[in-house]
């Protein structure tokens, strides 16, 4: 039995998706700034798009931006909001658990001259509100933190700190990478205090090379890529119109009887986690319940490194990943598990598990089998 378990990674499209894709490729292929009727066909799906994102996020349509995915989002929020706003202050908080996106582009930005605070998590991987408030000084102008950790779900507190920066200095831009939490969770980011919102496509059982920013009304953003002046000057470039489309046609269904789909994601990872439990030497870094995002679980398979099981679950048609997909090609420590306190064996055997709403109770029994199965043979390849 296949047991796709890298959902966090990416997702199957859905079928409605894969439909209006090949539509507006086939039939409504116009390029949406051209006046003909080609054109105005193509630019009423990226309309009908914005008004299905703004519908959802109860915001307006013109603060919908379309991109290429979730790693131009992070850049174009950060890079963009720290150059237009370097005038009032070059200091820039965020957390030690950011996805890579976030993190190198917060590297970037420190060779520019910005002073990025990167503040520490708990045991679960979730930063303090309090933190974020001792942080902010005068030269503070943005604060980027993710809705939910792509390695271990844990979600952090975004109203307490939407709250705090109110508080303490309300001129601070706020931005959320909701990456992993967008269909997760009711998203709404001006009753929120979220200033500028991360969203990719491929998460949501949308197209690979798709994503939104939204940006906050009069936010003080400046674009990172310059040309002919589309989607109003702020990113240039002939838009991707079969795959706007899509992003919109994933988002409407994704939303569909949304807490169904989120309470049966629960009790599958619950149960996962109760029976990853039950295996000796077996450590569990995600948390039960509603604390943690419905769809992820991380758990540390000490004696075994995670690639070498990773391999044997992939021999046997279950696909994971190592830690997030975006950086298992890299030899580097996970920031998110050392940022918790793992040791050295438990940050090695990590392998994390993550669902959809296809998921089924079926394809989680048949992988704590095969895990029963694999483990005490692995074990005995352990590292001298």
């Amino acid at each position: 039995m296949e047991a796709y378990l890298d959902n966090s990674a990416t997702t199957r499209v859905f079928k409605e998706v894969k439909d209006i894709m090949v539509k507006v490729m086939e039939e409504d292929y116009g390029n949406p700034s051209s006046m003909h009727l080609k054109g105005v066909q193509a630019e009423k799906y990226i309309d009908e798009s914005k008004e299905i994102l703004a519908k959802i996020l109860k915001v307006d349509k013109k603060e919908i931006l379309f991109t290429s995915g979730g790693t131009e989002c992070n850049n174009l929020a950060l890079i963009g909001t720290a150059m237009a706003n370097k005038r009032a202050g070059k200091h820039i908080i965020t957390t030690a658990v950011e996805h890579a996106s976030v993190h190198a582009t917060m590297e970037f930005l420190k060779e520019q001259g910005f002073d990025i605070t990167y503040l520490p998590v708990n045991e679960y991987g979730v930063v303090n509100a309090e933190d974020v408030e001792k942080a902010i000084n005068d030269e503070t102008i943005l604060i980027s933190i993710m809705y939910v950790n792509n390695e271990v779900g844990a979600v952090m507190p975004i109203k307490e700190i939407a709250e705090v920066i109110k508080k303490v200095k309300p001129s601070v831009i706020f931005h959320v990478d909701a990456i992993q939490a967008f269909g997760k969770y009711e998203i709404y980011p001006r009753r929120m205090g979220i200033d500028i919102l991360s969203v990719s496509a491929h998460k949501i059982h949308g197209p690979k090379g798709n994503g939104f920013l939204y940006i906050k009304d009069k936010t003080k953003i400046l674009p990172t890529i310059f040309g002919g002046g589309q989607q109003k000057g702020m990113r240039s470039g002939t838009e991707n119109v079969p795959g706007i489309a899509g992003l919109g046609v994933a988002a409407k269904l994704v939303y569909e009887n949304l807490a169904e789909k989120t309470d049966r994601l629960y009790e599958l990872k619950d149960y996962m986690i109760d029976e990853l439990s039950k295996i000796e030497n077996v450590r569990i870094n995600s948390k039960k319940g509603k604390e943690s995002a419905p769809h992820i679980v991380n758990a540390s398979f000490i004696g075994v490194r995670s690639e070498v099981l990773l391999h044997s679950l992939e021999d046997r048609e279950i696909y994971v990943s190592a830690g997030s997909a975006c950086s298992t090609n890299k030899k580097v420590e996970s920031a998110t598990l050392k940022s918790m306190g793992l040791k050295a064996d438990e940050m090695e055997s990590a392998i994390r598990f993550s669902f959809c709403e296809n998921t089924t109770k079926e394809e989680i029994d048949n992988t704590i089998t095969i895990i029963n199965e694999l483990l005490p043979r692995l074990r005995i390849f352990k590292r001298k």
